[in-house]
């Protein structure tokens, strides 16, 4: 539905009968108007920002699971001499036999 074109008509022809260098506005207008810019409900969240909220709460979860679950690999690596070894992948594999 377009909104009829009256009351856009009327304010430019109310501002180009508005004498140059009148004044701006009432005194305290713009006051009343942060105030009520500041009164008003935020808008409600994005999708995007309530999924992302939920994903990185999910990541943060997999990433404490992964360290509960491999935490005597995680130990046993920190104690043997072995994990100043340059390649990780055969000291993985000395771990796991």
């Amino acid at each position: 539905m377009t909104p009829s074109p009256q009351p856009w008509s009327r304010l430019t022809g109310a501002a180009r009968r508005a004498a140059p260098g009148a004044a701006d506005a009432p005194a305290g207008f713009a006051t009343r108007v942060a105030a009520q810019a500041l009164a008003a409900e935020p808008p409600p969240a994005s999708l995007l920002e309530c999924w992302s909220l939920r994903a990185l709460a999910l990541a943060g979860l997999l990433a404490v699971g992964s360290l509960a679950g491999n935490y005597a690999t995680l130990v046993s690596a920190w104690q043997n001499e072995a994990a100043s070894v340059d390649d990780p992948v055969a000291e993985l594999i000395e771990l796991a036999t």
